[in-house]
């Protein structure tokens, strides 16, 4: 009986894990939490390839099941292996680039492969599971990634398998070195003889592939929140296959703005609602209806900010809420809407008008308002007229002809 499970929670798995299955767990957990993929992850590299080194050695793993960490006092505890050259020695060094030698080269890491999701703010708010087809290149099933039967990839001796050659020429006393394509292989590093090549990808070794991943959206996603998928980048031979990230786009919405976790709405009232009070209805994200009450007297007036509480966005992985902020515009009646006794009524209710400010021994005239839109066409009407006299005067106002 195992006495000590943490190391085995680390890489998740079962104190019973075979070393094929600690082997793909530390691959898959390294690949995530590189710190050249993901720098704000050193110390859970660290504990993933600590807990990696002792497992994976019979000795140690003995000692940590019989004893716990306690029992690896003296062999090697928080010692050994440090982390680095853990992943160097697994995937054989440099495998994120970056310029440092971590011994041995081996195969590379292929580039991520991006795409955008269109959401919508419910798909946001409420979760949803959704289907997406990419296409992308695997590595040939008919001949195992090698682009033709057993023994017919040879290396090009040309250029001695680097797809590019180094040609020196003399050019008088000066001596030029150039770096060139390899004729020979066409930059591939090997030669195929044509009726050897694989019949399924015609010795690319890889070929096409459609592939349907089913993307979970979580509650209170942002725009431009990335879902990765380890691994499922385009396949190469030596190439170990990057990720598919999909970056979600949230699609404008008619009704709602988000600020973070809150929502904002925009709320269009009469001006009866506003003064005296009443409901009106919030279609929400979720289906739901909010009946939102206005005290009578509130006197809601336009670009108003009210809230209500806790029902702005789910927080994400998180079960609380933001606020809902409710701004309102305000439906004011059209002219002429009521007589001459209404008017007076309203005399009697409103708060009384503001008071004139006086005027001592100022002159007063007296006006009326009246309807602008005529004077603003009638304006524009004239502008161009100028614009036209200005043309025909070789846009030279100001300027007349000589009198003779």
């Amino acid at each position: 009986m195992t006495r000590d499970t943490k190391y085995y929670d680390i890489l998740g798995v079962s104190p019973s894990a075979s070393e094929g299955e600690l082997k793909k767990a530390y691959r898959k957990l390294a690949l995530k939490y590189h710190p050249d993929k993901n720098p704000e992850a050193g110390d859970q590299f660290k504990e993933i390839s600590h807990a990696y080194e002792v497992l994976s050695n019979p000795e140690k793993r003995q000692l940590y099941d019989q004893y716990g960490e306690e029992g690896l006092n003296g062999q090697g505890g928080m010692g050994g292996m440090d982390a680095e050259s853990l992943f160097s020695e697994l995937f054989g060094g440099g495998l994120f680039g970056g310029g440092r030698s971590r011994g041995p080269q081996g195969p590379r890491r292929g580039k991520d492969m991006v795409h955008q999701l269109k959401v919508s703010l419910e798909d946001l708010y409420k979760g949803k599971a959704t289907k997406l087809a990419l296409q992308k290149h695997v590595l040939c099933g008919g001949c195992g990634g090698k682009g033709g039967k057993q023994g017919a990839v040879q290396t090009c001796s040309g250029c001695n398998g680097q797809g590019a050659r180094i040609t020196i020429r003399q050019m008088g006393p000066m001596i030029q070195q150039f770096q060139e394509v390899c004729p020979q292989c066409r930059g591939e590093g090997e030669i195929i003889n044509e009726k050897d090549r694989c019949k399924q990808c015609l010795g690319k070794k890889i070929v096409g592939e459609k592939k349907i991943l089913e993307v979970f959206i979580d509650k209170g996603m942002k725009n431009g929140q990335q879902i990765s998928f380890a691994g499922e980048g385009d396949q190469a031979p030596n190439i170990i296959p990057g990720d598919i990230i999909i970056a979600l786009d949230q699609k404008p919405h008619s009704t709602f703005q988000r600020d973070g976790d809150d929502l904002v709405y925009q709320a269009n009232i009469d001006l009866l609602t506003a003064l005296a009070g009443g409901q009106f209805v919030i279609p929400h994200l979720d289906d739901r209806m909010l009946l939102v009450t206005i005290l009578p007297g509130e006197a809601i007036q336009p670009d108003m900010v009210k809230v209500i509480p806790n029902e702005g966005m789910p927080s994400y992985r998180h079960q609380t809420h933001g606020h809902l902020f409710v701004k309102f515009t305000v439906d004011f009646p059209q002219s002429n809407w009521a007589d001459d006794e209404t008017i007076a009524q309203l005399y009697s209710i409103l708060p009384p008008n503001k008071p004139l400010p006086a005027f001592g021994n100022k002159h007063v005239d007296e006006v009326v308002l009246a309807d602008a839109t005529g004077y603003q066409s009638q304006r524009a009407h004239h502008a161009h007229h100028n614009d036209d006299d200005d043309e025909q005067d070789g846009g030279q106002p100001g300027v007349q002809c000589a009198q003779s």
